[in-house]
């Protein structure tokens, strides 16, 4: 017969690998992010012609195209 505890370490073993392996991958994806975010402001901000702030603010009626409904 097996004792109850027998192959706890084991579980404990592996959820500590899976919780230090999701850290890591997280930490990366975060990174990565931060990473796009700098060179996206970065060339925003070497490139302010294109990107310039709306001057009027436009009402949601004159964004959308007029409804047709569909036979």
């Amino acid at each position: 017969l097996s004792h109850p505890a027998a192959g706890v370490h084991r579980q404990i073993l592996f959820a500590t690998v899976g919780w230090f392996v999701g850290y890591q991958l997280v930490k990366r994806t975060e990174y990565m992010h931060a990473k796009v975010d700098r060179e996206l402001f970065e060339y925003i901000r070497h490139h302010p012609v294109d990107f310039h702030a709306a001057t009027e603010k436009k009402r949601i009626g004159e964004l959308l195209e007029d409804f047709r409904p569909v036979h």
